[in-house]
């Protein structure tokens, strides 16, 4: 296996190198300035602003700018934020973690709900249980997160007062009272993805189950006297569950977009949250480094899905 993933990881080499040109020509043939307050600003000489876009090198052929760039990258170099002043690595180090816990909560909350739920739905398909439960999963991944967003807002938050609608990085408390606090501030964020998610995988994991459960080695099982419970979790989810991984991992931008929506919606300080702000101030590094983050975390993800391709199916081997 290790072969396998040293050979995976030099095949994301040239998909990272091309999508990194690709931002790169997009952001610097976008309009807009860095620099336009500075040009609006009567107080600011010309000669400022243009010293400084010489500084940045903002003038230099594209070509030249992205090379330098990439170098700059590969020693650890992410450039300067013109907005905020600091190192763009600094930034995203702050954010980041705040935005894989999100993540990684809704997407653990999303399998506990899809994995069960589908089983048991296809092992009792148009069942009333079936039918409440697909009912329900049309319904959740219908509703895009920022209406599910608003709509906990207003009923946990401002109706019921039970959780905060802010989410605060300067947590005071300390001790248990801190996680306490944290966790209750990221209850609805995890929630309104976790649901959407659980919702749609739902749908899928029962399709899965569906599809194998009717195969002839299913049969098999059965006739050699196995109880249905072993049937189903040993010969039926394992080999159900190789099209949703597939499934998870080609989800994995539509996660990250979505999660970008619910950090704005609970004002969660996440890497999402710098982008919309980096967007809205035209701070351009912040922006290139941010979606190259998380253009590596969603191929990191689709190597993972890789490599749980081959525990779900002893067929595939590692070459």
């Amino acid at each position: 296996m290790g072969k396998y993933l040293i050979r995976k990881l030099l095949i994301a080499i040239p998909s990272l190198i091309g999508i990194s040109i690709v931002l790169f020509t997009v952001l610097a043939l976008a309009p807009g300035d860095p620099f336009e307050e500075l040009a609006t600003n009567p107080n600011v000489p010309p000669e400022v602003r243009e010293n400084l876009r010489k500084q940045f090198g903002l003038d230099d052929p594209v070509a030249v700018r992205y090379v330098r760039w990439a170098k700059s990258m590969a020693v650890g170099d992410w450039g300067f934020s013109f907005s905020s002043r600091i190192d763009v690595d600094k930034l995203i180090t702050q954010r980041l973690p705040v935005t894989l816990f999100v993540i990684g909560s809704s997407q653990l909350l999303a399998l506990l709900i899809a994995l069960p739920v589908g089983i048991y739905a296809a092992t009792r398909p148009y069942s009333i249980f079936d039918q409440v439960a697909n009912t329900l999963a049309f319904i959740g991944f219908s509703l895009p997160t920022f209406f599910t967003g608003i709509l906990f807002i207003l009923l946990f938050s401002i109706k019921l007062d039970w959780l905060p609608f802010v989410f605060r990085a300067d947590i005071s408390e300390t001790g248990w009272r801190w996680w306490w606090v944290h966790f209750k501030q990221a209850i609805m964020p995890i929630a309104v993805l976790g649901l959407f998610q659980g919702a749609s995988w739902t749908r899928y994991v029962r399709s899965a189950v569906l599809d194998v459960i009717r195969l002839d080695y299913v049969t098999t099982a059965r006739s050699k006297g196995l109880a249905e419970r072993i049937v189903v979790m040993k010969h039926v989810v394992r080999n159900a569950l190789i099209p949703v991984v597939t499934l998870v991992a080609l989800q994995m931008p539509a996660i990250f977009g979505g999660a970008i929506v619910t950090e704005q919606i609970f004002r969660v300080p996440g890497i999402g949250s710098l982008l919309i702000s980096a967007i809205l101030a035209n701070d351009t590094p912040v922006i290139m480094a941010v979606t190259f983050v998380f253009a590596c975390l969603v191929i990191f993800f689709n190597l993972i899905a890789d490599l749980l391709y081959g525990w779900l199916d002893p067929r595939i081997s590692y070459r």
